[in-house]
């Protein structure tokens, strides 16, 4: 094998297929890429048998064959090459050298006959968006994807169609967040992606309104950005009946500005570490939101201004996973509707319904 293509293109094709790459694995060939030099191209494989991310760039291939490089060694000598362009060559005893400029390293790969098969998708249901709205709706409920195995399907996002609509939930036990955005699907469709998948996802995804592909299988997904297509396992399981968990009524609404609420939150909190647990108390009253903690080194109050319409109502809230609600809102205002002190809460847009958080409440001990 041999190939000599652009340094900076090979760089970022390493880059990218890294983030599949196993760290540490009892089989070598998962730490390293598989590089396969065929027609005028360079396709990149890495994979951890949970996800796989492959890419492609334009080279001139002189010989064509195929060889895993140990990820690591790879990424750092490419990326530290002075010369814009590189030669990669690789003999029958997959020695790789590695030829920038003036410098040269010569390493030890491996047969690509020792790299897993990546799964296939075969002709999945498929669908697309654009990738700016994909990168938002995973970026505004991965937080909320739970980390504990307690219960697997959990700890991932569930995706569905229907209705020409596309909704993304995520939940921890502790909050529940929902974003929806209309999508051209022709036929209802219903996944678990882990949330490790969408956390290496957003790395690739840009800010344009160019398409990704989504094509889906029974146990596997395939996304498709520009050049790279990114294929995961799914998760199987029952996940949580999000429509029974959110309340109807809300006796409470309170409109307020996001970024004041946000700054007022962070006031109080400045009391309460991990180690100095406490909850953040919150009294929702006439045009004033209310909020005070107390923990071993001292108390806190702060305030801020809001619109109520309905009874006053006083709630306890972990300060981390109010935060985390309003601050993923991506909205100058947020409606805040409330059906008492130990019903959860939900921050909505003031506009339409493309998001929803809900947040449960800590029970307040009587002062």
């Amino acid at each position: 094998m041999k190939f000599i293509c652009s340094t900076s293109l090979l760089n970022q094709a390493i880059m990218n297929v890294s983030l599949a790459v196993a760290p540490k694995s009892s089989l070598a060939a998962l730490e390293g890429i598989l590089v396969t030099a065929k027609g005028q191209t360079v396709r990149l494989v890495g994979y951890n048998l949970e996800l796989g991310i492959t890419t492609t760039l334009e080279a001139q291939v002189r010989e064509e064959g195929e060889v895993v490089i140990p990820a690591k060694l790879f990424s750092d000598i490419v990326r530290r090459t002075d010369s814009p362009e590189i030669t990669i060559s690789c003999d029958p005893r997959f020695l790789v050298e590695i030829t920038g400029g003036v410098s040269r390293f010569t390493i030890l790969g491996m047969s690509s006959l020792e790299f897993p098969e990546l799964p296939s998708v075969g002709d999945g249901d498929g669908v697309s968006l654009p990738q700016n709205k994909l990168r938002s709706m995973i970026d505004q409920t991965l937080f909320a994807v739970s980390t504990s195995d307690a219960k697997p399907v959990h700890t991932g996002a569930l995706f569905l169609m229907e209705d020409g609509e596309v909704t993304v939930v995520a939940v921890d036990g502790f909050r529940l967040a929902l974003r929806r955005e209309k999508a051209a699907s022709n036929q209802p469709m219903r996944f678990i992606v882990p949330g490790r998948t969408l956390s290496e996802l957003l790395k690739l995804l840009g800010d344009s309104d160019d398409s990704v592909g989504m094509q889906v299988s029974r146990k596997h997904i395939l996304f498709t950005i520009g050049d790279c297509c990114v294929i995961s396992r799914l998760l199987e399981g029952d996940f949580l009946d999000y429509n029974a968990a959110i309340p109807k009524e809300s006796a409470t609404v309170v409109k307020v500005n996001t970024r004041a609420l946000i700054n007022s939150i962070e006031r109080t909190s400045l009391l309460i570490s991990d180690r100095l647990k406490s909850p953040l108390r919150v009294s929702f009253g006439e045009n004033v939101i209310q909020m005070s903690c107390s923990t071993t080194i001292g108390k806190a109050y702060d305030e801020c201004p809001c619109e109520t319409a309905g009874p006053g109502v006083e709630m306890g809230f972990n300060n981390r996973y109010l935060m985390d609600a309003l601050k993923n809102s991506g909205s100058d205002q947020v409606l805040l509707q409330l059906g008492g002190p130990l019903s959860p809460m939900k921050v909505v847009p003031p506009d339409g319904d493309s998001f929803l958080f809900l947040v449960l409440p800590m029970r307040l001990k009587t002062e």
